[in-house]
């Protein structure tokens, strides 16, 4: 074979430093961007914020009262709930967490988890409790073994073959141990299932507390039909009528499914709105929220004195040019986020004037094609950024879905039809709910086509419960 060279021209696309840096934070929500300016700003003298002194300018570290998170508003981190919790749900522990008591009895928890672990509180109390050392080392194990709702999720038989055989633990101390963490506060903490939890709480409550006896033989026995809201088969057991029963569930559900739920700071999750929504001489108009934008600029010493002595400025002159990039990168960063959003406003008006169920249905190609960005791009601006609008705080990716078909040829949007069955259902008659095929009726009256098994698809999504767990005892 005969070697030879030759030229060949080629065109490929390549993703310059800048580049890649330009879409790294794009995709950043703004903490995590504040992260990671901080983290450049220690790396680079020539990269400062607007408004430092000089002596925080010739500091080598950053002065430690900047705080990326000084400006970040709290909120409310979502909840999911887990295996047990299906029968809670069906009970209407919902509507229990909404109403909780009053506020005086909420605040002393509330406190305390921000300031206690549960296991913290409960190993305090035992060191108050007079039991000999071996019990004490019992009953801190299983501490150690609770949830963080305050349920042992370990049987006794398996903590016990867990235990190594030279300790000579018997199986009836583990049950004593255990008898004596169901004494301590929260009361339930311990239970092994939730049955247990709602009897320890019934249990101490005063024996003449009407309906008591009556919820205990519910808790203990009949929790299933409870759940089910299977009225007949409950006062058939019980012998009661609808009275007692009503005063029973009533009781029950002012118990505390979680008692260990209020304990422990948990992760603390922050929200800064990226932009502001409001309403200019009858426009909605998106404006950039000025505490979110780090404000950078060049040091100006660092840059004179590479001014000056240029043939020697190598690393200074390539970090100059990384902080021209970066800040570039950081300005157009807020930029496209704010076309993006008023892109979405103009397109969403009719939510910001009548709520949700004026949402319009919305797709990314949609504001790609209005800002002149890639689909790509839109995905990333959308995710992890927030507007603030009069109607509450919202991720930008909240105002797109999907649609339904109408009669009339239209589309109407998944959140909007969301928005109309909670409506149907908060309006409904409790004692003849609503059934998905009846809220699907409803919804064609008005012009909305949608199966059945879409609106129980939607009623999931919204955790709401099926028409018999809905009905009123």
């Amino acid at each position: 074979m005969k070697h030879n060279l030759q030229l060949k021209l080629s065109q490929h696309l390549a993703l310059t430093p800048q580049l890649q840096q330009s879409i790294r934070l794009l995709q950043l929500s703004t903490l995590e961007l504040n992260q990671e300016l901080e983290q450049i700003l220690q790396e680079n003298p020539l990269l400062e914020r607007e408004g430092e002194s000089e002596e925080e300018t010739h500091a080598p570290q950053p002065s430690a009262s900047e705080s990326p998170t000084e400006t970040t508003t709290e909120s409310q981190p979502e909840s999911s709930p887990d295996d047990r919790q299906t029968s809670l749900d069906e009970m209407d522990w919902n509507d229990y967490s909404a109403r909780g008591g009053d506020d005086e009895d909420d605040s002393g928890p509330q406190m305390a988890a921000a300031s206690t672990t549960l296991r913290e509180h409960l190993t305090s109390q035992i060191s108050l409790v007079p039991l000999t050392r071996r019990d004490q080392a019992l009953v801190t194990m299983l501490i150690d073994a609770l949830d963080e709702d305050g349920y042992l999720e370990q049987s006794l038989e398996e903590i016990s073959a867990s235990l190594a055989p030279e300790l000579e633990i018997e199986f009836e101390e583990l049950e004593i141990a255990l008898r004596h963490l169901q004494n301590l506060d929260p009361t339930g903490v311990g239970a092994r299932n939730l049955s247990e939890c709602l009897m320890l709480q019934l249990k101490a409550l005063p024996e003449t507390t009407e309906s008591r006896d009556i919820a205990m033989k519910i808790v203990g026995e009949h929790l299933s039909l409870l759940a089910a809201r299977d009225i007949g088969k409950l006062k058939k057991a019980l012998h009661i009528d609808d009275a007692e029963l009503r005063a029973a569930r009533q009781l029950i559900l002012n118990l505390n499914p979680k008692p260990g739920a209020n304990y422990g700071a948990g992760d603390i999750h922050y929200v800064v709105p990226d932009v502001y929504i409001r309403k200019i001489k009858g426009f909605w108009l998106a404006s950039l929220n000025p505490d979110a934008m780090p404000k950078l600029r060049i040091n100006r010493v660092y840059a004179d004195i590479l001014s000056r002595h240029r043939e020697s400025g190598g690393q200074l002159s390539t970090q100059l040019q990384e902080a021209k990039w970066l800040i570039k990168n950081v300005q157009q960063r807020f930029d496209t986020i704010l076309r993006v959003s008023q892109a979405i406003v103009d397109r969403q008006r009719n939510f910001f004037e009548h709520g949700e169920v004026a949402m319009r249905p919305l797709v990314l190609r949609e504001i790609a094609d209005a800002v002149g960005l890639h689909e790509s791009t839109i995905s990333r601006v959308t995710t992890q950024k927030y507007m603030m609008t009069p109607r509450g705080l919202y991720e930008l990716k909240y105002f797109f879905g999907s649609h339904v078909a109408t009669e009339t040829g239209g589309a109407c949007s998944s959140t909007a039809i969301r928005a109309l069955i909670k409506q149907l259902v908060g309006a409904e008659n409790l004692k003849k709910p609503l059934s998905d095929g009846q809220i699907a009726e409803v919804l064609g009256q008005q012009g909305i086509v949608v199966a059945r098994r879409t609106v129980a698809k939607y009623r999931e999504s919204l955790q709401i419960p099926p028409a018999n767990l809905r009905k009123s005892l």
